[in-house]
C-alpha cells in the first residue's frame, strides 16, 4: 500500500471517530473538538480577536515577546546531516527552555518512550529548537513547536520519520509528546498538553517527558490570540522560516534556547 493511500485510510478512520484533523500533511494532534476547533485553511483567515488574558501568578513576568536572535551557525552544519544524529539518550535527562515568556524545564524518562526520547535528545543537543516559534497555541488543549527557523534545516529533517513508541504514559497536563501526521510519522514537532488530554492515548500519542513544577505557568502564557484556524501555515513556515512568521504573526512567542541540563552519560550510538 502506498503512502498516500495509507494516509487516506488513516484520515478516514479519524473522521469516522468524529475527529477532524487539520490537514494530512500537518504534524500535530487533532483539534480538540469539531465544534470549537475548525480545520485550517490553505490561506489563513484574519487573526481572531485575542481572548481576555487570564490572571497569572505574580512570580511570572509576562514580558512582551521579542524577535528571536539569529540561529547559531555553529550547529547548522550538524543539523543538515540528520542521519548522523542518532545518539542514544540517557535514561533520564532534563531540558531547559529559555523563551520569550520565561524559563521552564522538561524532564525526560527514556523508558516511557525510548525512540521519542532519543530523537528529542539529539535535536536538543544540537540546538534544533533554538529560535523556534510556538506556532500553534490552542487554549485548554496544546502548545506546539518544532519547526526550525532555518528552511534548509527544516528540509533536511522533513523525511526523518521514526516509528511510534507504545503509549505507556497518559497525555496529562504538562506531558510533552511528538506530533504526528499518522502512524510512524514523528519527526521534530512536539506539543505540550495544557490539560488532561487522555483521549489522545488511544490514538498513539506517546508522552516522553513532563514539564517540571511551576513551569506550566510559563507554558500557559504563550501567545494564543491568533487562534487555531488563523495561525500560520506549517508548510510555508518550513519553506520560508521565521521571516514568514514575523510578517504575518509577529506576536507569537519563541524559544530563545533549549539546552540539556543534568544529563548523565549517554550510552554509545
Amino acid at each position: 500500500m502506498n503512502v498516500k493511500k495509507s494516509a487516506f485510510i488513516w484520515a478516514a478512520t479519524m473522521l469516522a471517530a468524529g475527529i477532524i484533523l487539520e490537514g494530512c500533511t500537518k504534524s500535530e494532534p487533532p483539534a480538540e473538538s469539531t465544534a470549537t476547533q475548525p480545520p485550517k485553511t490553505e490561506t489563513p483567515a484574519q487573526p481572531a480577536t485575542p481572548p481576555p488574558a487570564e490572571s497569572k501568578p505574580a512570580s511570572v513576568t509576562a514580558s512582551a515577546p521579542t524577535a528571536p536572535a539569529q540561529p547559531a551557525r555553529s550547529y547548522v552544519k550538524e543539523l543538515l546531516a540528520p542521519a548522523k544524529l542518532k545518539e542514544k539518550a540517557p535514561e533520564t535527562y532534563k531540558v531547559k527552555f529559555d523563551t520569550t515568556r520565561g524559563e521552564f524545564t522538561v524532564t525526560v524518562t527514556r523508558a516511557g518512550a525510548p525512540l521519542g526520547a532519543d530523537r528529542f535528545y539529539n535535536l536538543v543537543k544540537h540546538h534544533f529548537y533554538d529560535n523556534a516559534a510556538f506556532f500553534r497555541v490552542v487554549p485548554q488543549f496544546v502548545v506546539q513547536f518544532g519547526i526550525n527557523a532555518n528552511p534548509a534545516v527544516s528540509a533536511a529533517w522533513k523525511h526523518t520519520e521514526i516509528k511510534d513508541d507504545p503509549v505507556t504514559q497518559s497525555n496529562k497536563r504538562g506531558a510533552i509528546v511528538f506530533a504526528t501526521a499518522g502512524p510512524n510519522t514523528r519527526t521534530t514537532q512536539v506539543f505540550i498538553n495544557l490539560k488532561d488530554n487522555s483521549r489522545l492515548d488511544s490514538m498513539g500519542f506517546a508522552p516522553f517527558g513532563t514539564v517540571d513544577g511551576s513551569g506550566m505557568n510559563v507554558v500557559e502564557m504563550m501567545y494564543e490570540g491568533y487562534g487555531d484556524s488563523a495561525g500560520p501555515d506549517q508548510d510555508q513556515l518550513e519553506k520560508q522560516g521565521d521571516p514568514y512568521l514575523l510578517k504575518g504573526w509577529p506576536k507569537l512567542d519563541h524559544i530563545k534556547s533549549a539546552t540539556l541540563v543534568n544529563a548523565t552519560a549517554a550510552a554509545s550510538h
